[in-house]
């Protein structure tokens, strides 16, 4: 005999354009410009000057500035993190590359969600941010077509 199916209604996923702004609590930033991409898994985030360090207690820490020195929303502040991972993760050119991971809060359609972040140097990129479909999945539709979905519904319930 089959087991009956859990008949729990699944949460409703809210639609997301190619482009959102996001923030994130724990990290001191707010509205940043993220691209979705569909074709990433992790997801990513732009820092600089990303090294370990060995505290004098032997307690292994990560250090970096989140952003640059030319991003608008540079806060001059360095960061350290003492829960974090070493990963292969695949560039977007398709070479692997090691990156440290960590897990913090983003902040989306007023949502806190808790999610692990390459950190990587993205100078070069045109978004500092990137949402991967391991955030993605099972909370988001992605829209190519459209764009700044959550910050539209932040302004919208705002004015309510």
């Amino acid at each position: 005999m089959k087991e009956e199916k859990n008949n729990k209604p699944k949460p409703e996923k809210k639609l997301i354009g190619r482009r959102e702004l996001v923030s994130f609590p724990e990290l001191d930033i707010e509205e940043i410009e993220a691209k979705v991409d569909t074709g990433a898994y992790t997801s990513a985030i732009h820092c600089s000057d990303i090294h370990e360090e060995v505290r004098p207690d032997g307690t292994k820490v990560i250090a970096l500035d989140l952003l640059d020195p030319s991003h608008p929303q540079y806060n001059h502040k360095k960061l350290e993190f003492t829960e974090y991972d070493l990963r292969e993760i695949k560039s977007s050119i398709g070479e692997k590359q090691e990156r440290f991971v960590i897990r913090t809060k983003i902040k989306l359609f007023e949502e806190e969600i808790e999610a692990e972040f390459s950190l990587s140097d993205r100078s070069d990129m045109k978004y500092p941010v990137l949402i991967g479909r391991k955030l993605l999945q099972g909370r988001f539709v992605v829209d190519v077509a459209k764009k700044n979905l959550a910050h539209k519904y932040k302004i919208k319930h705002k004015q309510k």
